[in-house]
Protein backbone atom coordinates (compact mmCIF):
# COMPACT_ATOMS: atom_id res chain seq x y z
CA UNK A 1 0.00 0.00 0.00
CA UNK A 2 1.28 3.03 -1.12
CA UNK A 3 1.03 6.80 0.63
CA UNK A 4 1.45 10.24 -0.85
CA UNK A 5 2.80 12.85 1.01
CA UNK A 6 2.67 16.56 -1.20
CA UNK A 7 4.91 19.48 -0.18
CA UNK A 8 4.39 23.01 -1.49
CA UNK A 9 7.84 24.58 -1.84
CA UNK A 10 9.36 27.83 -3.70
CA UNK A 11 8.26 30.80 -5.05
CA UNK A 12 5.76 29.35 -7.24
CA UNK A 13 4.22 27.01 -4.66
CA UNK A 14 4.84 23.70 -6.98
CA UNK A 15 3.92 20.41 -5.54
CA UNK A 16 6.61 18.14 -4.65
CA UNK A 17 5.59 14.18 -3.74
CA UNK A 18 7.07 11.66 -1.43
CA UNK A 19 5.40 7.90 -2.26
CA UNK A 20 6.43 5.32 -0.05
CA UNK A 21 5.00 1.90 1.54
CA UNK A 22 4.68 0.87 4.97
CA UNK A 23 8.59 -1.10 4.36
CA UNK A 24 9.41 2.86 4.99
CA UNK A 25 10.48 2.64 1.18
CA UNK A 26 10.30 5.81 -0.75
CA UNK A 27 10.53 7.60 -3.79
CA UNK A 28 10.79 10.97 -4.58
CA UNK A 29 8.95 12.96 -7.79
CA UNK A 30 9.69 16.83 -8.16
CA UNK A 31 11.78 17.76 -5.70
CA UNK A 32 11.05 21.62 -5.55
CA UNK A 33 12.62 22.38 -2.31
CA UNK A 34 14.47 26.24 -2.77
CA UNK A 35 15.11 27.55 0.44
CA UNK A 36 16.51 25.53 3.50
CA UNK A 37 13.59 26.21 5.57
CA UNK A 38 11.82 23.15 2.76
CA UNK A 39 14.98 21.08 2.70
CA UNK A 40 14.62 21.00 6.74
CA UNK A 41 11.19 20.27 6.28
CA UNK A 42 11.54 17.24 3.67
CA UNK A 43 14.54 16.07 5.63
CA UNK A 44 12.16 15.98 8.96
CA UNK A 45 9.49 14.59 7.02
CA UNK A 46 11.96 11.49 6.13
CA UNK A 47 14.03 11.17 9.68
CA UNK A 48 10.19 11.66 11.36
CA UNK A 49 9.07 8.50 9.22
CA UNK A 50 11.63 6.66 9.16
CA UNK A 51 11.77 6.56 5.41
CA UNK A 52 14.56 5.34 3.33
CA UNK A 53 14.68 7.32 0.06
CA UNK A 54 15.57 4.85 -3.14
CA UNK A 55 14.67 6.71 -6.35
CA UNK A 56 14.54 10.44 -7.43
CA UNK A 57 12.45 11.42 -10.47
CA UNK A 58 11.26 14.46 -12.85
CA UNK A 59 8.05 14.53 -14.62
CA UNK A 60 9.48 17.27 -16.40
CA UNK A 61 12.58 19.56 -16.03
CA UNK A 62 10.86 22.64 -15.65
CA UNK A 63 13.06 25.58 -13.09
CA UNK A 64 10.58 24.78 -10.24
CA UNK A 65 10.09 20.94 -10.41
CA UNK A 66 13.93 20.47 -10.38
CA UNK A 67 15.47 23.29 -7.60
CA UNK A 68 16.04 20.16 -5.00
CA UNK A 69 17.78 17.48 -7.83
CA UNK A 70 20.97 18.42 -6.57
CA UNK A 71 20.06 18.71 -2.73
CA UNK A 72 18.69 15.58 -3.24
CA UNK A 73 21.90 13.93 -4.89
CA UNK A 74 24.27 15.05 -2.13
CA UNK A 75 21.97 14.47 0.64
CA UNK A 76 21.09 10.94 -0.51
CA UNK A 77 23.07 9.68 -3.37
CA UNK A 78 20.45 9.13 -5.47
CA UNK A 79 20.74 9.83 -9.33
CA UNK A 80 18.04 11.34 -11.45
CA UNK A 81 15.55 9.40 -13.68
CA UNK A 82 14.23 11.73 -16.42
CA UNK A 83 12.63 11.03 -20.09
CA UNK A 84 15.43 11.89 -22.77
CA UNK A 85 13.40 14.82 -24.46
CA UNK A 86 14.39 16.50 -20.82
CA UNK A 87 17.43 16.54 -20.91
CA UNK A 88 18.02 19.67 -22.76
CA UNK A 89 15.01 21.56 -20.30
CA UNK A 90 17.43 20.47 -17.68
CA UNK A 91 20.38 22.01 -18.90
CA UNK A 92 18.78 25.55 -19.37
CA UNK A 93 17.50 25.59 -15.87
CA UNK A 94 20.31 27.96 -14.49
CA UNK A 95 19.07 30.36 -17.77
CA UNK A 96 15.86 30.03 -16.91
CA UNK A 97 16.28 31.07 -13.49
CA UNK A 98 17.78 34.46 -14.54
CA UNK A 99 14.61 35.37 -15.73
CA UNK A 100 12.59 34.64 -12.74
CA UNK A 101 15.29 36.61 -10.84
CA UNK A 102 16.51 33.07 -9.04
CA UNK A 103 19.38 31.22 -9.03
CA UNK A 104 20.16 27.34 -8.82
CA UNK A 105 22.56 24.96 -8.02
CA UNK A 106 21.69 22.78 -10.77
CA UNK A 107 21.79 19.00 -10.95
CA UNK A 108 25.06 17.63 -12.64
CA UNK A 109 25.36 14.17 -11.89
CA UNK A 110 24.45 11.20 -13.65
CA UNK A 111 21.07 10.62 -15.84
CA UNK A 112 19.26 7.46 -15.98
CA UNK A 113 15.99 7.58 -19.07
CA UNK A 114 12.80 6.70 -18.41
CA UNK A 115 10.35 5.76 -21.39
CA UNK A 116 6.90 5.49 -21.84
CA UNK A 117 6.25 1.59 -20.71
CA UNK A 118 8.96 0.99 -18.12
CA UNK A 119 8.21 0.70 -14.78
CA UNK A 120 9.03 2.43 -11.14
CA UNK A 121 8.79 -0.08 -8.66
CA UNK A 122 8.67 0.22 -4.66
CA UNK A 123 8.85 -3.53 -3.40
CA UNK A 124 5.25 -4.97 -4.65
CA UNK A 125 4.05 -1.56 -5.77
CA UNK A 126 4.54 0.05 -9.40
CA UNK A 127 3.73 2.93 -11.37
CA UNK A 128 3.85 2.61 -15.34
CA UNK A 129 4.79 5.45 -17.06
CA UNK A 130 3.04 7.28 -19.92
CA UNK A 131 4.61 9.83 -22.34
CA UNK A 132 2.29 13.05 -21.42
CA UNK A 133 4.28 15.28 -23.66
CA UNK A 134 2.88 19.17 -24.66
CA UNK A 135 3.69 20.88 -21.60
CA UNK A 136 7.76 19.86 -22.34
CA UNK A 137 8.48 18.01 -24.59
CA UNK A 138 9.48 14.89 -22.62
CA UNK A 139 6.91 15.13 -19.54
CA UNK A 140 5.85 11.90 -18.23
CA UNK A 141 3.26 10.87 -15.62
CA UNK A 142 3.28 8.17 -13.27
CA UNK A 143 0.39 5.74 -13.38
CA UNK A 144 -0.56 3.41 -10.38
CA UNK A 145 -3.82 0.94 -11.85
CA UNK A 146 -3.72 -0.67 -8.18
CA UNK A 147 -4.65 2.50 -6.17
CA UNK A 148 -6.45 4.37 -8.83
CA UNK A 149 -3.85 7.45 -8.88
CA UNK A 150 -1.68 9.52 -11.57
CA UNK A 151 1.35 11.88 -10.62
CA UNK A 152 1.02 14.10 -13.34
CA UNK A 153 3.30 16.72 -13.35
CA UNK A 154 2.33 20.49 -14.82
CA UNK A 155 -0.09 18.07 -17.76
CA UNK A 156 -3.55 18.28 -16.44
CA UNK A 157 -4.95 20.61 -13.28
CA UNK A 158 -7.92 20.87 -11.20
CA UNK A 159 -10.42 22.59 -14.26
CA UNK A 160 -7.01 23.60 -16.33
CA UNK A 161 -4.04 21.83 -18.11
CA UNK A 162 -0.68 23.00 -18.24
CA UNK A 163 0.78 26.39 -19.89
CA UNK A 164 2.18 25.64 -22.97
CA UNK A 165 4.46 28.79 -24.40
CA UNK A 166 7.06 28.00 -22.79
CA UNK A 167 10.42 26.14 -24.80
CA UNK A 168 9.20 23.10 -25.93
CA UNK A 169 5.45 22.99 -25.31
CA UNK A 170 3.14 22.80 -28.09
CA UNK A 171 -0.70 22.99 -27.22
CA UNK A 172 -2.33 20.49 -29.57
CA UNK A 173 0.26 18.01 -28.30
CA UNK A 174 -0.73 18.47 -24.57
CA UNK A 175 -4.16 18.19 -25.31
CA UNK A 176 -3.72 14.71 -27.08
CA UNK A 177 -1.62 13.64 -24.58
CA UNK A 178 -4.43 14.37 -21.80
CA UNK A 179 -7.07 12.86 -24.36
CA UNK A 180 -5.51 9.66 -25.48
CA UNK A 181 -3.58 9.02 -22.23
CA UNK A 182 -5.12 10.30 -19.16
CA UNK A 183 -8.60 10.83 -19.80
CA UNK A 184 -8.91 6.86 -21.15
CA UNK A 185 -8.33 6.30 -17.56
CA UNK A 186 -10.77 5.32 -14.97
CA UNK A 187 -12.92 8.06 -14.11
CA UNK A 188 -11.94 7.50 -10.19
CA UNK A 189 -8.28 8.08 -10.49
CA UNK A 190 -7.25 10.77 -8.83
CA UNK A 191 -4.58 13.55 -10.38
CA UNK A 192 -2.14 14.28 -8.26
CA UNK A 193 -0.85 17.34 -10.43
CA UNK A 194 2.41 19.90 -9.76
CA UNK A 195 0.17 23.18 -8.79
CA UNK A 196 -2.88 23.32 -6.77
CA UNK A 197 -5.40 20.54 -5.51
CA UNK A 198 -5.41 17.01 -6.19
CA UNK A 199 -8.75 16.42 -8.97
CA UNK A 200 -10.12 13.37 -10.42
CA UNK A 201 -10.45 11.99 -14.00
CA UNK A 202 -14.09 12.15 -13.72
CA UNK A 203 -14.21 15.92 -12.43
CA UNK A 204 -12.00 17.17 -15.29
CA UNK A 205 -14.01 15.18 -18.13
CA UNK A 206 -17.23 17.12 -17.06
CA UNK A 207 -15.89 20.96 -15.61
CA UNK A 208 -12.93 21.37 -17.60
CA UNK A 209 -13.37 24.01 -19.76
CA UNK A 210 -10.22 23.16 -21.96
CA UNK A 211 -11.31 19.53 -23.34
CA UNK A 212 -15.09 20.07 -23.49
Amino acid sequence: MLTIKSFIFNPVSENTYLVYNEKGNAVIIDPGCYFGNEQRELQSFIEDNKLKLVQLINTHCHLDHVFGNKWIYKTYGLELYLHPNEKVVLEHAPQSALRWGLSIDNYNGPLHFLQEGDKITIDDDSFSILLTPGHSPGSISFYCEKQSFIISGDVLFRESIGRTDLPGGHHETLLTSIRTKLLTLPEETLVYNGHGSTTTIGHEKKYNPYLQ
